[in-house]
């Protein structure tokens, strides 16, 4: 492959790698199942709640894809990807508070077996959840189930934004040091301009130099 491209294309399109992403769409999944649920299918918050999941979702992926050639459009995507989770977060908050549901601290042991866990798939959530039904917990005006999913969803949710702030935090580093598409490119088009072509005319050795804006200077050096 060319240098040159090799220096002013970012690897990009690896979001399926990123635990970030990994998480963000198990908390998508455990969304479309929570609202069918217990939500009421008229409900605003429904739409609100499976779209909010699936922003964070699609901004990842798109903003790794988009990375190759803009990091201003990674950077947004990333942050939009953040803003869209902590919306879902609310929802799931407001869904304990409404429903007078406990909302685990950090010293409940559900909380802290979760944790332990380090849950990434649909079947270790599943697993967990019918571990945490024997336990006994306040769970309001909603079903046991139900309370445990949300406070699940929303140990996740805090898990995913807190990797995709370090994810931001690298984006814009690796911006600051490196630039962005443009500046890489401005620089490559310079390292192709600068020439140095050496001709011998009439005994002479001429020097000709081409400046970045392609405007030639000659040199005449003593006779060969």
């Amino acid at each position: 492959m060319d240098n040159s491209r090799t220096s002013l294309l970012k690897p990009s399109g690896g979001y399926r790698k990123l635990r970030a992403f990994v998480i963000a769409q198990l908390c998508y999944d455990i969304t479309v199942r929570f609202v069918e649920l217990y939500i009421p299918k008229n409900s605003r918050t429904t739409d609100q709640m499976v779209q909010a999941a699936r922003s964070g979702v699609q901004n990842i992926a798109e903003g790794s894809c988009a990375s190759a050639t803009s990091s201003r459009t990674e950077l947004k995507l990333t942050g939009v990807a953040c803003a869209s989770l902590a919306e879902l977060y609310l929802d799931y908050e407001d869904f304990l508070r409404q429903h007078e549901a406990m909302r685990w601290t950090k010293d409940h042991p559900l909380y802290k077996e979760f944790r332990r866990r380090r849950i990434s798939t649909m079947e270790q959530f599943r697993e967990f959840i019918s571990w945490a039904l024997t336990y006994d917990i306040n769970h309001g005006k909603c079903s046991k189930q139900a309370a445990i999913v949300a406070n699940g969803a929303l140990l996740l949710i805090n898990i995913t934004r807190y990797l995709l702030n370090k994810l931001l935090q690298k984006q814009a580093e690796d911006f600051e040091q490196n630039g962005g598409f443009s500046e890489r490119m401005m620089q490559i088009r310079l390292k192709k301009r600068k020439k140095r072509i050496t001709v011998r005319q009439n005994g002479y050795l001429k020097i000709r130099f081409y400046n970045v804006r392609g405007v030639c200077r000659v040199r005449q050096e003593g006779a060969l």
